[in-house]
This record gives C-alpha cells, structure tokens and sequence, in this order.
C-alpha cells in the first residue's frame, strides 16, 4: 500500500490538491492501493478568525494534530509514503525508517526565505518555516522534480552530500483530460455564464493574482494592442485585486477585461477552446501547468521563456523575455490571422502530447518499485 499525503484544505492550494488527487486515482487505475490522508481543519474551523489567526491555527491543525493521524496511519506499514507537495516534507521526520518519495514543484519560496528575489519574500517565522521544508526535504529518500529547472534549484539547496536524497525529474501530467472539442461545444459551455461576449475574439490568463505571474505585465500588454483589434482579455482564476482593477481603469481597457472567477474544469477547458491565445508572462514557475492545458486543447501559447516554461514548450510556442512587452503585444496581434492561429494550435496539439498522465503514474510506479521491491 502507499500512502500519500496530501494538503491542508483551508490553504485552498487547487493545484496540489487535484495533483495529490490524480495520483491516487492513477495509482488505483493500475492496481495499487494507494491511500491519501491530509491535515484536517480542527482548531482552524474557529468562525470569526481573522486571516492572521486562521494561520496559526491552521499551523496547530498541521503540525500538532495531523502528525498524531499520521504515526496512526503509519502502524499499518505502508511500503512507501509518497508527500505530494514538497511544502509538507516536514512530514518526513515521522515517517521513520520507511522509504519516502516527496514530489518537489518548486523551490520558489525556499529561494524567497534565503534572499533570493522569486517574488515570494518570507517574513521572519516563514524563514523558519523554509527551514524546516529543506531539513524535511534531505530526509526523503527520493525527491521527484517537476522540472529540469526545479532539479537544478534543488541540486543547489538540497544536495549537499553522498547522503542526500536521490533526484529525479517526472514532468507533471494534465490533472483533467483537457481536449480539443468541437466549436459548438465549446460556445455552449460559455454561454453559461452569461458575461462572457462570444462575438469577440479574447486572449486569455490562467492563475493567482501571485505577484510572479506578472497579471498587471499583461495589463500593460493587452493595452498596447487595444487601439488594434476589437478584442477582450479574460482572467480565469482568483479575482483580480484592486489595484490591478485600478491599472486597468488608467490604461483604458476596464471595459475590455472579464473576469471568470475559479472556473472548473469544463469550463477552462472551453476557455482553452475559444481563445486566441493564452497568454503566460510569468516571472517564475516551477512548471506551468495552464501552459500545458492549453496546448492540449490547441490554444496557441505566447508566454515568457522564464524558469522551466522553453523546457514545457520547446518551440511549440511564442517565447519572450519577460520584459518584451512588445514582443507580446505584437504575437497577439500577429494571432488575429486565422492561419496563423492554426499553425500554432497545430504545434500545441503535438506538443501536449508529452504531458501523459499515465505515463507520469508509471514514472512514479517505477520510482516506487525500485525503493520498495516488495509493492
């Protein structure tokens, strides 16, 4: 049996849940048993909280209570204990002589907490935090990378010795069956939502309004290309912050920008389908996953050559440094020609063909089978 462990739910990080989620069901899929436990709101259920307050609690709910589930879970001798999400490799100093697979995505705020500029700045208790993600990391017996980008980082920080954990790298698969679908599939989905003008062509952003995905970069983007074409920029994702509304407001495109606030799956995918282009300007990543969603649905992809985003692509998309602003407005420009669109949509279609979920799995299974025979 293996049992992964997985997220604290009132940290609404989506990704790593449906990643945590996908690797179960995988695991299943194949034969394996495979059980996902992950720290419950206990103390950080307490109604009225501020947000400072809920942290703490939650920080007794993760470190306090769930390691008691844990070392329970842990009697039943698993063969191997799988940590889904790197920013849980604390978990590691309970785990005792079992071997331990932890998936690293990136080490971004690990960077953040040692000076590094990543845009995720640690404040004084985060960097005790960061710490203790790295002590927990060294004790895995494996660290599973997302990316070659995320290996390097943790060649760098983690590896220090003969003793170190072993490093591999296993891109990430798609967490949905994201597909190219037919057009009047596509519209009919969108027209749910009832603010969505379908008589307008539209780029599209996927993500966090986390300073690293560059959100007012794009503003400043879809801006210079506004007096050019009659088209709309739509965030799919968390709401836009005030002072991005306010940005765009001053350069004259708030009546162009449409918000579809955390859409599911069916949704993004007709998202995907229905755009010209989505466009990633990412400062920092640790894999990109809408970069690759997209191109699963043959969305043309313009986004940054940041981090590992040239390894996600490779030239199936428009790269630019990214403070080419320029460079970005003129490929969106460039995506009005229809045949210009499909020529893209063509290399996203064969490109996304990598990102298989079943062959993630077996990466995994391979990595498992090699630490535990006995599975």
């Amino acid at each position: 049996m293996i049992l992964l462990i997985g997220n604290y739910r009132p940290d609404q990080q989506q990704s790593m849940q449906r990643f945590a989620q996908m690797m179960q069901q995988g695991l299943v899929e194949t034969g394996i048993t495979a059980e996902l436990i992950a720290p419950e709101p206990v103390v950080g259920n307490f109604m009225g909280a501020g947000r400072f307050i809920a942290k703490w609690l939650g920080y007794i709910d993760k470190f306090v209570f769930f390691p008691r589930v844990l070392r329970k879970r842990l009697r039943a001798r698993p063969a191997l204990v799988h940590i889904c999400d790197h920013s849980n490799a604390i978990y590691t100093r309970w785990t005792k002589s079992l071997p331990v697979v932890v998936t690293c995505h990136d080490l971004l705020a690990v960077r953040g907490a040692l000076g590094e500029e990543t845009n995720c700045p640690a404040s004084f208790t985060g960097k005790f935090l960061q710490r203790w993600i790295v002590r927990g990391l060294r004790r895995a017996s494996t660290i599973a990378c997302v990316s070659q980008a995320t290996l390097r980082d943790a060649q760098r920080i983690i590896a220090r010795d003969e003793t170190s954990p072993h490093l591999e790298v296993v891109p990430l698969g798609l967490n949905y069956p994201f597909r190219k679908l037919d057009t009047s599939e596509a519209t009919a989905r969108l027209e749910q939502l009832g603010h969505v003008d379908l008589g307008r062509p539209f780029i599209l952003h996927v993500g966090s309004s986390e300073r690293r995905k560059n959100r007012e970069g794009l503003l400043r983007i879809f801006a210079q290309t506004k007096d050019k074409w009659n088209g709309q920029l739509i965030f799919a994702g968390a709401p836009l912050e005030l002072e991005l509304s306010s940005l765009g407001k001053s350069l004259g495109i708030d009546g162009r920008i449409v918000e579809v606030r955390n859409p599911d799956s069916e949704i993004l995918e007709a998202l995907y389908n229905c755009a010209n282009a989505l466009v990633y300007p990412s400062r920092f990543e640790g894999f990109g996953w809408p970069v690759a969603e997209a191109q699963a649905c043959g969305c043309p992809v313009i986004c940054s050559d940041a981090g590992p985003l040239p390894e996600v692509v490779g030239d199936s998309a428009m790269t630019h440094p990214v403070d080419d602003e320029n460079g970005f407005a003129a490929d969106v420009l460039r995506l009005n020609d229809p045949a210009e669109r499909e020529r893209w949509s063509a290399q996203s279609l064969r490109n996304a063909e990598r990102f298989s979920t079943p062959k993630m799995i077996q990466r995994y299974i391979d990595i498992y089978q090699t630490l535990a025979p006995q599975l």
